[in-house]
């Protein structure tokens, strides 16, 4: 199928922030039509978002806060896991809406010239939306169990903003491998389902540390969201601090960000042809 190629310098693929930024128009429908289609002709709409990580919490509070009772330093349960639960919604989500984004969209990509890039990107757009409702709903949280916020709340932004760059890193990996090897459409749901429990979201990281030698905490911690969650529920609620192997997933989202980027474009250039 002949491609209509829309770039003066003969269809040359650029990961530039020049390009990506003449090209923002399209990565804004991108991301408003995905969060149409989502909540389209649905009863209940955007409430979905609160419905999914509070049924999560519910089933998280019987099991780790009745019947384990997880020591979480005083905090109640159902807060503790919230803060941790919020960052990994979004991650997860990411992961699943990027690994076929490539792919859903090919007859646009067979047919015209845009950053390929602009398509995993806007899925994390679409997700953020969910991220916001579930911070509100652990701000609502807090309210009734009257957790007062930590004093490292002001770190907060870092954390969210480390999450989004851990979604992204895996999310634009996954989009890129997806489109030479399609097995990988049947591992990132295996990745998301084993992520919740190999990820400090229902237990505290401390647990870990104590249980497990330390080879074996080194490679749960590179888990990239690990370390992630452990700092956003240490900004938020101030418990646990961080540990020192928190670094190893923080430095792993650097090394799985750039080397997705090369990926991508790597990929990129023959990524109408393929996909």
């Amino acid at each position: 199928m002949q491609r209509t190629v829309v770039d003066a310098g003969k269809g040359k693929l650029s990961l530039n922030l020049r390009e990506l930024l003449h090209y923002r128009d399209l990565f804004w429908v991108l991301a408003y039509r995905d969060l149409r289609v989502r909540y389209a002709q649905t009863f209940l709409g955007l409430f979905w978002a609160f419905i999914q990580p509070a049924a999560t919490l519910l089933i998280f509070t019987v099991v780790f806060g009745m019947a384990v009772q997880v020591d979480t330093g005083g905090i109640p349960y159902p807060v503790f896991a919230i803060a941790g639960m919020s960052a990994w919604a979004y991650f997860a989500f990411v992961l699943n809406q990027s690994g076929n984004s490539i792919i859903g969209a090919q007859e646009m990509v067979k047919k015209i010239y845009f950053p390929r890039l602009v398509i995993p990107l806007s899925k994390a757009v679409v997700g953020f939306v969910d991220f916001v409702v579930a911070l509100l709903f652990m701000a609502v949280l807090m309210l009734i169990y009257g957790v007062t916020p930590s004093v490292n709340i002001v770190y907060l932004p870092f954390f969210i903003l480390l999450t989004i760059i851990s979604a992204l890193a895996v999310g634009i990996w996954l989009s890129a491998l997806t489109i030479r090897y399609r097995d990988f459409q049947h591992v990132v749901p295996f990745l998301v389902q084993f992520g919740l429990y190999a990820t400090p979201i229902a237990y505290p990281a401390k647990t870990i540390i104590a249980s497990l030698p330390e080879w074996a905490v080194v490679l749960y911690y590179l888990n990239p969201m690990a370390g992630v969650v452990e700092g956003f529920r240490w900004s938020v609620l101030g418990v646990d601090a961080l540990s020192v192997y928190s670094y190893i997933s923080f430095g792993l989202i650097a090394l799985l960000f750039v080397s997705a980027l090369f990926y991508f474009r790597k990929v990129e250039r023959v990524m109408a042809d393929i996909v």
